[in-house]
């Protein structure tokens, strides 16, 4: 990479710079607050709603700090509590009631769903206009087609992040780990619209460390703690963690072994990295929405 802010600390061998997400998160919310207050003025004030069909703590808990955040930038919000037996039905019709508000202006589904629901069709009826977080197949088809769309949040603060640490993404060497709808799948069409050069890897590639070594950007996003280590990291790579899997310490830890900071050149921290700033982001959007901007914002390059 051609920043030596970020080489240098793996070749000198003091191991990875930390690329913390909280003062970024931090400026990100305090713009939202200042957006919130100037649509407040205009007599449209935004709102999040969020439905949830589920008893999952880490649901839960992410569900209370997307409150707490909302609150503390102004923002309105409603939480739709469905419970664990909710049908599909029940779900299709708080998603058409919250499509039909014109109060509010951004609708969140929470995962995971009920067993049993259709899944696919709750997505397909989140309203677009409203999905502030890249949920509906239409909002990712457009994304894919380079059109304007909410991006889902986590994958947009991903290149927020590495934009804020002026990571350099065009002719960059990517590899993402992970082919989810919310992080994989869209990151990699958000990375190719930099000019990135994008590999999706999965629990079917073979020798995974010979292509993740390859990575001048390495994203970690399947979910499995620790299971990228050093043996998956070039020396200098820029590793970003997006896991966030639940300890019996009731903490976090991500999918990046701490083996791997020998090699890497920075590495976001879990907690405090990616999570902050893909509130942020998902916040942002909801303002974004209220201010009439169509469906979001169109990909760059």
């Amino acid at each position: 990479m051609n920043d030596p802010q970020i080489t240098t600390s793996a070749e000198s061998g003091a191991g990875a710079r930390p690329l913390p997400g909280k003062a970024l998160a931090a400026a990100l919310r305090e713009g939202t607050r200042a957006a919130v207050e100037a649509a407040r003025e205009a007599g449209r004030a935004p709102k999040l709603a969020i439905v949830t069909a589920t008893d999952d703590e880490s649901s839960a808990w992410y569900v209370r700090s997307l409150v707490s955040a909302a609150e503390k930038s102004g923002l309105l919000h409603e939480v739709v509590h469905l419970g664990p037996k909710a049908s599909t039905e029940e779900v299709r019709d708080a998603l058409r009631r919250l499509g039909e508000d014109t109060s509010v202006h951004g609708v969140i589904l929470q995962t995971p769903l009920p067993a049993g629901v259709d899944a696919r069709a709750l997505a397909e009826a989140v309203p677009t206009a409203k999905d502030v977080d890249g949920a509906n197949p239409l909002s990712l088809g457009r994304l894919t087609a380079g059109l304007a769309a909410f991006a889902p949040a986590t994958a947009e603060a991903v290149i927020t992040l590495l934009d804020h640490y002026e990571v350099p993404l065009r002719g960059a060497r990517a590899v993402v780990v992970g082919r989810s709808t919310v992080v994989g799948k869209p990151l990699a069409q958000l990375l190719l619209a930099r000019d990135a050069t994008v590999t999706v890897c999965h629990s079917r590639t073979r020798d995974l460390p010979e292509v993740t070594r390859e990575a001048d950007i390495l994203v970690a996003a399947a979910g499995q703690p620790g299971l990228l280590t050093a043996e998956h990291v070039r020396p200098g790579a820029i590793v970003i963690d997006v896991g966030t899997n639940p300890t019996p310490e009731c903490g976090l830890t991500g999918d990046v072994d701490p083996g791997a900071a020998r090699l890497a050149g920075a590495l976001t921290p879990v907690p405090g990295g990616v999570g902050p700033v893909t509130t942020a982001v998902l916040l942002a959007h909801v303002v974004r929405a209220a201010q009439g901007a169509g469906i979001g914002v169109g990909l760059r390059g």
